[in-house]
């Protein structure tokens, strides 16, 4: 495998899970009041889980890449794009808007993207799709507890933007004045 390569995915990595970070910023006060089921994780699993899974996305992307033929490199380099906007686009749901159903409905599209990713990189190279098969495995965990978390807070609602809370005050008015 070219350094080159694993740069670029290591890169595109790294700046999915700074966004993630940096957008979503856990609540633990918010998330210690929700109802969790019994098999939820300590937090600080999830850390040390996704540290080696954002690894194996860059190693396992690079090697897919590399081995895939020319006419298949694009589509597969556009399905990791996606896939890590995706990833990026769950912590600002589910933390910064508190919004689980958001968050839910969000990790099903991260789902059918981990699948088609797995499966691009398992035709390129077989290794390369099962290092990324443990990440497509973890977002189903992350899913099957996203959605228990939803039904055991089915009360929980996004957080409210500031605008809409004006609106709704009826400090701003919306439309044209008459």
């Amino acid at each position: 495998m070219r350094p080159k390569t694993l740069l670029k995915t290591g890169l595109a990595v790294t700046a999915t899970a700074v966004t993630g970070s940096v957008t979503g910023r856990p609540d633990p006060t918010w998330y210690r009041r929700l109802r969790k089921p019994s098999w939820n994780p300590p937090p600080q699993t999830f850390g040390l889980v996704w540290t080696p899974l954002y690894g194996m996305i860059a190693y396992g992307s690079a090697r897919a890449l590399e081995a895939a033929p020319p006419a298949r490199r694009r589509a597969l380099a556009r399905t990791l794009g996606v896939n890590l906007a995706l990833n990026a686009a769950w912590p600002p749901l589910f933390w910064r808007l508190r919004s689980p159903r958001a968050a839910l409905a969000e990790l099903v599209a991260l789902n059918l993207s981990n699948a088609a990713l797995v499966r691009q990189a398992w035709r390129a190279d077989r290794a390369a799709g099962l290092i990324l098969a443990p990440y497509a495995a973890w977002t189903v965990f992350a899913t099957a507890l996203n959605g228990a978390i939803l039904r055991r807070n089915p009360g929980q609602t996004a957080k409210r933007s500031k605008l809409a809370q004006l609106l709704t005050a009826g400090r701003l008015r919306a439309g044209p004045r008459r």
